[in-house]
């Protein structure tokens, strides 16, 4: 993340973790086999087992390779600048070999002809900018400390290139020489029918996730996973900071609204929208969880801090609702607020609270709402799993949604008001 955090993890930032993936040839494990050669024939069979696995988890590389889709070209589904888009993917072992965690990255939305246009020369419109590999951490970790549910799952990160959540579509492209490619519905399409040909399609357990923009897309795509999945299989899905609220700003204007608008009628994305929110309402209100999370069937677990850096900066008081800047030093972090402006940050918390009342009842239901000035929390290792992660009710998120899927116990964790949690990733934007 491009910014410092108010409280800093103890024993430094990925520290922790990074110690357990240098010793990632540790031979312990198979040292252990060898001293247990001497006893007898099913104790031999044992620790060979155990020691192939743990060879296994040592040797798995942090860095992932980028894979193009196949059929990209066959099918169409193209970036908005017309390269191939694609995935990074870690096999699953052991136990994990018939469960698959998706996750989709993040990265806003563009709503002008001018700002795809922009997005196309970025790894958000175009894999050709996209790093050829990329870190597993958090979520998609291999390492059952930082990870230990989901370690030894086949876990996938799904980039994102298309502008508007995976939901964009091709009879909205310009036919006047502009070449951008509106493709979103059909890159996800595309991807599935690929995860599936290559394992998915026998999964035992299924996780789809996302974070921000990937976490909107998670709720608006989420049934439509689990109708392609075997119908035994345990599918659930998790947003991370995709909970956008249709908020206005402090000058009064509804500029979320307006912008959803524009990004939803560029890219004619009402086509995948929730069907009955959008014969009830404008389109573009369906881009908003709130209008359709009720209608959702499969189990869904948010996450989502109560100060939600970016909401803050961009729903609640955007650069042009704040003439005269009074606001900046407070939006590069939250203990530069003043009273008054905590009282109106309060105010926004209130509100997403009073928007998830309904949500909270659902006994399928999961949810994390801390009190922290951070955005994304799922695919980082401090934010995630550490000895340094944020806590609500002595757990951390990981552990959160573990409980949640595994229906080990309720998980339903919302936190008290800024500043009360002293474990709090805060982030600080006016260092580094």
């Amino acid at each position: 993340m491009p910014a410092n955090q108010h409280r800093p993890p103890r024993g430094g930032i990925f520290s922790w973790w990074r110690q357990w993936s240098k010793k990632e040839c540790t031979i312990a494990a198979v040292t252990l086999a060898v001293l247990l050669l001497t006893f007898t024939l099913s104790i031999i069979s044992d620790s060979r087992t155990n020691a192939n696995t743990n060879t296994h988890t040592d040797t798995i590389s942090e860095w992932v390779p980028f894979t193009p889709l196949s059929k990209a070209q066959q099918n169409a589904a193209f970036c908005l600048d017309g390269s191939a888009p694609g995935y990074h993917m870690q096999r699953g072992f052991g136990s994990g070999s018939d469960s698959w965690l998706l996750h989709i990255e993040g990265g806003g939305w563009c709503n002008t002809i001018s700002s795809c246009s922009s997005r196309k020369r970025t790894a958000l419109g175009s894999s050709k900018y996209m790093d050829h590999q990329v870190q597993f951490s958090g979520l998609l970790s291999c390492n059952p400390l930082q990870n230990p549910d989901f370690f030894n799952w086949n876990r996938v990160k799904i980039r994102y290139c298309d502008g508007a959540s995976f939901s964009g579509h091709p009879e909205n492209e310009f036919k006047n020489g502009t070449k951008l490619f509106f493709r979103g519905q059909l890159i996800l399409d595309t991807l599935m029918d690929e995860l599936l040909s290559i394992g998915m399609s026998t999964a035992r357990q299924a996780l789809l996730t996302g974070c921000s923009a990937g976490g909107l897309a998670t709720l608006i795509h989420c049934d439509d996973f689990r109708e392609i999945m075997p119908k035994d299989a345990n599918v659930k899905c998790l947003a991370d900071a995709g909970f956008f609220l249709n908020e206005k700003d402090i000058a009064g204007n509804y500029t979320i609204e307006s912008f959803y608008l524009n990004v939803v009628h560029l890219q004619g994305v009402s086509r995948s929208l929730n069907k009955d929110c959008v014969a009830r309402s404008e389109p573009s209100k369906c881009f908003f969880p709130q209008e359709f999370i009720r209608s959702i069937k499969t189990p869904i677990f948010l996450v989502n801090p109560a100060y939600d850096f970016w909401q803050i900066r961009n729903i609640l008081i955007p650069d042009a609702a704040d003439p005269h800047g009074s606001w900046h030093q407070c939006k590069l972090n939250i203990y530069n607020c003043n009273p008054n402006q905590l009282e109106v940050l309060q105010g926004f918390r209130n509100s997403l609270l009073k928007t998830l009342s309904e949500f909270q009842q659902n006994e399928e239901a999961g949810m994390f709402i801390n009190s922290c000035f951070v955005h994304c929390q799922t695919w980082m290792a401090e934010t995630w799993h550490s000895p340094s992660s944020p806590r609500i009710n002595n757990k951390t998120i990981a552990e959160s949604v573990g409980d949640w899927y595994f229906n080990r116990k309720t998980a339903k964790h919302i936190d008290c008001p800024f500043p009360c949690n002293p474990t709090c990733y805060n982030m600080d934007f006016g260092h580094g």
